[in-house]
């Protein structure tokens, strides 16, 4: 049988990819949240905690095993050169989780995988389409202050630094999503849904 198509759905913070993800889960399509097993991966991967203790030191994590997200973010999170490295380390363990994800999702028309860095991680190659969801930056940052009342504006603009600009996700998209208030979300997941899987279109005729 056919492996399924493998579809990147990413976006800047605070642009809703996560709520169009729920949209396609809600129409029975399995989604892998990367950014969200990397966290749990971080923790429960032996072989990472390892490799992050080593090239982070062992205050990365407290004593009952959880990661002091706040020392990381103090030593890795605002140096370029140390976000890299910390990437270089969880990247190659999220690669491995999903694709054993992915087996166990073989008879699917279509998965998608989800991440706010695909592009940036150079995840995007291994993929068969990509999607990006766009929102304009000051939408965005009023969504993750509602959201994230503990983030200040310049906090979550120093995020959106170390991701690619919109417009340049959107020029290496295969499918662009706009979830900026004025065009409706819904129809457009559809239009993507019954592009990815052309059964459910005729099925619905």
């Amino acid at each position: 049988m056919d492996r399924p198509l493998e579809v990147g759905i990413t976006g800047g913070i605070g642009s809703g990819k996560s709520l169009v993800c729920r949209v396609f889960q809600s129409l029975g399509v399995s989604v892998y949240d990367a950014d969200s097993r990397a966290k749990s991966l971080m923790t429960t991967d032996g072989i990472l905690i390892r490799q992050i203790q080593k090239e982070f030191g062992t205050l990365s994590y407290r004593p009952d095993g959880s990661l002091d997200r706040a020392y990381l973010a103090r030593v890795a999170f605002e140096d370029p050169l140390r976000l890299q490295q910390l990437n270089a380390l969880v990247h190659p363990r999220v690669a491995s989780d999903y694709a054993q994800w992915a087996d166990t999702h073989r008879d699917e028309a279509y998965l998608i995988r989800e991440a706010a860095l695909l592009f940036e991680a150079g995840v995007n190659t291994t993929l068969g389409k990509m999607v990006v969801v766009y929102a304009p930056e000051d939408l965005r940052v009023q969504r993750i202050r509602a959201r994230d009342p503990q983030r200040n504006e310049t906090d979550i603009r120093h995020i959106m630094k170390n991701q690619w600009p919109e417009e340049e996700k959107m020029k290496r998209a295969d499918y662009v999503i706009y979830n900026d208030e004025q065009k409706p979300l819904i129809p457009q997941v559809i239009h993507l849904h019954e592009i990815f899987d052309p059964a459910h279109k005729t099925n619905r005729s």
